[in-house]
């Protein structure tokens, strides 16, 4: 089985991409992940274009990474100066780092425009700054720039900078569609023409501007490349960078390469979330393989199959890579989405059981009122508790008060809540608290007066709260929906409230919040007794 070596660049190119933006804490925490998943090559950033940069080469080289090769990123020495003279140059060989890969122009356009220089000069900075490298450095990596989009100008000119840079000692030369606007056949032909004018092994490094790049990454190593550079969700300048969590399982699971371990495989929808996670950017939950929908089904018929057999919807087994599947309700679900969900919650429930109609019918009548459960897990196994075993209510609500007063039109406004709750021995609690904004304030309240009876929602933190409208026509006083993800120490959990008043629509899944919580907390006896209850 051919290995193909990954080579990430999260660290340097996708920090350029809009709204990322590590620390340097983050940037070696990310690095240990890397590692861990299997990544050969780490690069790190561009020595002396920032602080930070500067800071990780240093930081970095007390982590002991077990499997992965730090590199240091830069360009070709300026013209008219040697590469021994040369600032950038310097900074490269001070980081200290293994591995140093240098960018340098390949297309004709670039080389006349953009450095005014002549082709021949040209050759000469790329052989000057590899040779210098490469007899202080382990590895030398030579980053052909906009390579394909040279090829497709001017093929002798491009086919001549990697043959200089072959001549001059590259390890790896590595073919750039650093516009990403090339097809993959065009990416497999520079490939194939690569192999033929030198000797050298290829890697292979696109851009998604035309949402091609995983696809181009194939097709390059198709044509032979042994090195993939991406970045973990594709993250980079414009459109991105490929995207290496496609582009491995792809190449491991689809087209039999090596990449990594199967046991580090497992870690990659881990290692998605976890750079999503730091970079402060909501996950993509419809990113291939790693997407928290990439393997849900909602279509009741389709929800029927997999439970007979995962392979009739699902493309691999999301195991393999660290996913999970997931079935959603919704009113196109069917009594397969029903059985598989209780079965997900512990619960025995037959086919023929009444209550799954009754689910069903609720399940349709509430999300055509607008309530939505596919992000709302936590409502929807309440929901068929009050079906299978009727309804418990851990509290009662007498009734509560939100004031909203704005005093000084150059001060924030002041939010407090009042409320009065029935406990479960029939005590009553009447408190109030503030907020900075009448849903927090009434969340506060809610909790202030429940611990109490249940000390343990002290741990229960509410971590999203989200408002939808639904439908334009009403305005301010449509109808909104309120999705809520809360958790504890454990667990998290969704819940939805649905209402023309937001207050109201956020009290429901607030209640169901705390329902859920006292619940889940005594689940397993009370599913038992349920159980044994309903028998009887």
């Amino acid at each position: 089985m051919k290995r193909i070596a990954l080579y990430d660049t999260t660290l340097r190119d996708g920090c350029q991409s809009e709204d990322v933006s590590f620390t340097l804490e983050d940037k070696l925490r990310v690095a240990e992940k890397l590692d861990d998943f299997g990544i050969a090559y780490i690069e790190g950033g561009w020595p002396g274009s920032n602080p930070r940069d500067e800071e990780f080469f240093s930081a970095v080289k007390k982590l002991h990474l077990k499997h992965a090769r730090i590199a240091a990123f830069g360009s070709t020495r300026r013209a008219n100066i040697a590469a021994a003279e040369d600032f950038n140059i310097r900074l490269l060989l001070k980081a200290e780092t293994p591995v140093v890969t240098i960018v340098g122009k390949t297309w004709d356009l670039h080389v006349r425009d953009d450095l005014r220089i002549s082709k021949k000069a040209n050759l000469e900075v790329i052989a000057d700054s590899i040779a210098y490298l490469k007899k202080r450095v382990d590895e030398v990596y030579f980053d052909a720039e906009h390579f394909f989009d040279g090829y497709r100008a001017n093929p002798e000119y491009a086919l001549e900078c990697l043959v200089a840079a072959a001549q001059a000692g590259a390890d790896i030369l590595v073919l750039c569609d650093t516009c990403g606007g090339r097809m993959p056949e065009e990416i497999l032909a520079g490939l194939r023409a690569a192999a033929q004018a030198v000797t050298v092994p290829l890697g292979i490094h696109c851009h998604n501007d035309c949402e091609m790049a995983v696809a181009n990454s194939l097709a390059g190593v198709e044509g032979g490349a042994v090195q993939v550079q991406g970045t973990i969700n594709g993250f980079g300048e414009r459109c991105g960078n490929a995207n290496l969590c496609s582009v491995v399982p792809n190449l491991q699971l689809k087209l039999g390469y090596q990449c990594v371990s199967a046991s580090q495989l497992k870690q990659l929808a881990e290692l998605s979330r976890f750079v999503y996670e730091l970079a402060n950017i909501e996950p993509h939950k419809r990113q291939a393989y790693v997407g928290v929908s990439a393997f849900a089904h909602k279509g009741g018929l389709h929800v029927a199959a997999v439970q007979k057999n995962r392979e009739t919807y699902e493309h691999i087994d999301p195991d393999l890579i660290g996913n999970s599947q997931r079935v959603l309700v919704s009113d196109l679900s069917g009594r397969s989405n029903v059985l598989y969900k209780a079965k997900q919650f512990g619960l025995d429930v037959e086919s023929s059981d009444p209550a799954v109609k009754t689910i069903l019918d609720d399940v349709k009548r509430l999300e055509n009122a607008g309530f939505q459960y596919e992000g709302a897990d936590g409502s929807f196994e309440l929901l068929m508790q009050k079906a299978l075993n009727g309804q418990v209510r851990h509290f009662r609500l007498i009734g509560f008060r939100v004031i909203d007063e704005k005093r000084k039109e150059d001060e924030p406004p002041l939010s407090e809540a009042t409320i009065m709750v029935e406990g479960p021995d029939g005590a009553v609690e009447h408190t109030a608290a503030q907020g900075n904004g009448p849903v927090n304030a009434l969340d506060r309240a809610l909790r202030k007066a429940l611990t109490k009876f249940y000390p343990q929602l002290e741990k229960v933190v509410l971590h999203d709260y989200k408002v939808r409208v639904l439908g334009g026509d009403g305005g301010t006083g449509a109808t909104v929906r309120v999705l809520i993800e809360s958790g504890d120490e454990q667990d998290r959990w969704g819940t939805v409230g649905v209402s023309p008043n937001v207050i109201e629509a956020s009290w429901q899944a607030l209640v169901d919040s705390i329902e859920y919580k006292l619940y889940k907390d005594k689940k397993p006896s009370a599913i038992s007794h349920q159980r044994s209850a309903r028998r009887d």
